[in-house]
């Protein structure tokens, strides 16, 4: 048995993970602060709008897919939400699911409830596995709803209208008031969500979420997997008992399922040095950090890409915004 029990991998993802979710953060207060401005009717807002906050727009962003893969212009009032949706998207097709694990904030807090139940509890709790299946075909069953109703079935005519309209264009605010200014309902079902998650590992993540659905899909063909050397394997299974996606890692030469997420908690886990590795079939020994490295890189170059090409801020004025104000409690559609 080899001595490798360092968690080099684990270190650097809480380290990504806890800045994104700063950052993430940051992007919020600045928006509330430049939404509290428009709707105060200052002359001036105290800081600029952060484009950022449109990472929270998905379903908006697939609409703008289609509206640019039909005419081929991208559409000005929300850009920055189609450059992040292009971003990750390409991260998965490159580095695996590694926005889930890497960079998501709903991750994120997801793993942190979950951590803080089986510290409080001393354990977690585990659904069979044949009910596991079943719920895991809930995130694919809206994403396919999505799907069809946006890139199947609504036309190009409708698609324009839609991001015309006064609701995409305060779509940003009201996903701010959904946070700032919740329902009870609102609060009822957050609040199962994250009774489930202090007791089920990332329950949001693995059963729910059709934007995690679609990442899995796409991280299929990433030239970057988790491989693992048979020769040097000895069989304890510490990999499997560790992954957070219930995979049979130790099984696997080579772990291509649309579940992994690339966190590296298996690869941590390992007692045998190099016998797990993130790695393209072609590279036998890639450098420590490497594919943490990557995944960071990946996300910049693809907002520094919406920004150098112009497609970043929205045409929306601060004057827009405080005209559009008054209009929110009517705008549904």
């Amino acid at each position: 048995m080899g001595t490798f029990t360092s968690k080099p991998a684990g270190t650097m993802r809480s380290v990504v993970q806890c800045c994104f979710l700063v950052w993430v953060i940051g992007i919020g207060i600045r928006f509330g602060m430049y939404v509290n401005a428009a709707e105060s009717g200052a002359a001036a807002p105290l800081v600029a709008r952060p484009p950022g906050v449109e990472g929270f727009l998905p379903i908006g962003a697939l609409t703008s897919l289609k509206y640019w893969l039909l005419t081929g212009q991208i559409h000005p009032v929300h850009p920055a939400a189609l450059v992040i949706f292009l971003t990750i998207l390409l991260m998965s097709l490159l580095a695996k699911k590694s926005f889930c694990s890497w960079l998501c904030p709903v991750g994120t807090l997801s793993e942190g409830a979950h951590t803080l139940g089986r510290r409080l509890s001393g354990r977690s709790l585990r659904i069979w596995p044949w009910f596991d299946v079943l719920l895991r075909a809930i995130k694919y069953l809206l994403l396919l709803l999505f799907v069809k109703l946006i890139v199947l079935d609504m036309p190009a005519a409708a698609l324009g209208s839609f991001l015309d309209a006064p609701y995409w264009a305060v779509s940003d605010v009201k996903m701010l008031h959904f946070f700032t200014r919740m329902s009870v309902a609102t609060m009822a079902v957050l609040a199962i969500l994250t009774l489930l998650s202090l007791v089920y590992r990332m329950f949001w993540c693995r059963y729910l979420c059709p934007y995690g659905a679609l990442l899995g899909l796409a991280s299929m063909l990433s030239p970057f997997k988790i491989r693992r050397d048979p020769t040097g394997c000895t069989g304890c299974r510490r990999c499997s008992a560790a992954c957070p996606s219930r995979l049979e890692v130790h099984a696997c030469a080579t772990v291509s399922s649309a579940e992994c997420t690339g966190c590296l908690t298996c690869v941590d886990s390992c007692p045998e040095a190099h016998v797990l590795a993130m790695r393209p079939a072609f590279w036998k020994q890639p450098p420590a950090g490497g594919f943490p490295t990557l995944v960071v890189l990946l996300f910049m170059a693809g907002i520094a890409a919406g920004m150098a090409s112009g497609h970043w801020r929205s045409s929306l004025s601060y004057a827009d915004y405080q005209r559009l104000m008054p209009l929110l409690p009517y705008v549904s559609h």
